[in-house]
């Protein structure tokens, strides 16, 4: 396991402070096909991935792999043009690492977003949903290892993982723009395979009405750090059993469908940011 140490996180949150010269009030973390959001970003600063010091690269198709840092509704934000995954064979300190470089940059309010696969049998592709919950079945969690302090506890409370007042900001903004917004519970596997049926019927038993490859990790350590998290899921296809097939340019093609609605959502939930 490849771990991550303070030291690691300083020094590339040190050579980020070099190209960024205003301080950060939001991070968003932009999941499969959603990284062409980041265009909205006035006098942003685009740094790749490979640039910052420590941090992995992503390999996944649909996922950019670098850091932009502007403004969006005169809101301040660091966005991740993509992220880098469990199945890619980074360990999960590595995953959440991004996360970690936000706080030490001064974000306390996270949005997380990703693509994600229908459990809930009464969803349809290109639905947006309002994560209100998780499910970490990766096998892993990203505090697990040696403890530092100054990262928050150790045993961290998820009662409210994702904060209950952007959910509120979040359905407020979707009923200006005439945009759906379901809620659910997303649950976290490793992939990179999708589900089989027999394993979508059992996410459906134990609750889950979304299923995906990330986030959870990130949500986690964004908790330890103290940051308030809104989840959003665009569902992009219909589970194993569901559906017919899955396929990856599937998840990218509804993506690309839906971007003006997801900017409309992002960019009104940023803006009620800077309004508090």
């Amino acid at each position: 396991m490849v771990s991550i140490n303070p030291n690691e996180i300083e020094g590339a949150a040190n050579y980020l402070r070099t190209k960024i010269n205003f301080p950060l009030q939001a991070g968003v973390v932009l999941g499969s096909g959603l990284s062409q959001f980041a265009s909205q970003a006035q006098n942003g600063v685009a740094i790749p991935y490979e640039k910052v010091p420590h941090f992995p690269k992503s390999t996944v198709e649909g996922h950019s792999g670098s850091f932009v840092a502007g403004f969006i509704e005169d809101t301040s934000v660091m966005l991740m043009q993509g992220r880098v995954h469990f199945y890619e064979g980074y360990s999960m300190q590595q995953v959440a690492m991004g996360i970690r470089l936000m706080a030490s940059l001064g974000v306390r309010t996270l949005i997380v977003t990703n693509a994600a696969g229908a459990v809930n049998d009464s969803f349809t592709p290109g639905d947006f949903m309002l994560i209100k919950d998780h499910l970490n079945l990766m096998g892993q969690n990203p505090l697990i290892g040696k403890h530092y302090p100054e990262w928050g506890e150790r045993f961290v409370d998820q009662t409210d993982s994702y904060t209950p007042h952007l959910a509120k900001e979040a359905h407020r903004v979707a009923r200006e723009y005439n945009i759906e917004l379901r809620e659910g519970v997303y649950a976290a596997l490793s992939g990179p395979t999708y589900e089989t049926p027999a394993e979508i019927r059992m996410l459906r038993i134990l609750g889950a009405d979304a299923c995906g490859m990330s986030t959870v990790p990130e949500v986690i350590v964004a908790r330890q750090c103290g940051m308030r998290v809104l989840g959003l899921s665009l569902i992009t296809n219909m589970g194993a059993g569901i559906a017919s097939t899955l396929s990856h340019a599937e998840v990218v093609e509804i993506a690309h469908a839906r971007k003006g609605d997801f900017q409309n959502l992002i960019s009104g939930i940023i803006r009620s940011i800077n309004r508090e």
